[in-house]
């Protein structure tokens, strides 16, 4: 009969304990590392599917913001998406906000949010008229500021949808300089 006789010290022990511990917190990072980095190509990817992106209500805020960062990376782009026409005071008579409401709060306040358009075709539009659109994505100036404009290349009108509500950027959302 063989009889282990082991000793455990304190400080061994310790170091045994913070070992492992060091190694679980990579073990996360480097998972949740990787989660975000597969999300955000897969959101590059929605703007780069055969050069038309496609809007939709999960994506639209987090595209929305990612294009309105770094306008310079997505002139050109071309997206296809549905919202309504939407119109303030200082907009000439070829534009129009294509606008959808955002949820902001839990309580389902929202606010609109959206691109803003050119077309020659935006005064056979009235407000508040749902419409799904074809547009390329230019750079203009809104009251001194950079901003994307899309230059409509088709537009039709739609049947308001059954969910017209669109959801605040995820929490994937990386900005990015490259979508294509």
């Amino acid at each position: 009969m063989f009889i282990y006789h082991f000793k455990v010290s304190g400080s061994a022990m310790f170091k045994v304990v913070l070992v492992l511990m060091i190694a679980i917190v990579i073990v996360l990072c480097t998972k949740v590392g990787i989660r975000i980095y597969q999300e955000s190509i897969k959101t590059q990817d929605e703007l780069s599917e055969k050069n038309m992106a496609v809007l939709t209500n999960q994506n639209y805020a987090s595209i929305l913001q990612m294009v309105h960062e770094d306008i310079h990376s997505y002139v050109g782009q071309k997206i296809k998406f549905s919202g309504f026409v939407y119109r303030v005071s200082d907009l000439t008579e070829e534009q129009f906000v294509l606008g959808r409401n955002m949820i902001i709060s839990s309580d389902f306040q929202s606010v609109v949010v959206g691109f803003l358009c050119h077309s020659k075709q935006a005064m056979s539009f009235r407000d508040n008229v749902w419409i799904e659109l074809e547009g390329t994505i230019t750079k203009g100036s809104y009251h001194g500021s950079d901003m994307p404009i899309l230059e409509v290349n088709k537009i039709k009108e739609i049947p308001k949808p059954n969910d017209e509500y669109v959801y605040p950027p995820d929490e994937h959302y990386i900005p990015t300089s490259c979508i294509l």
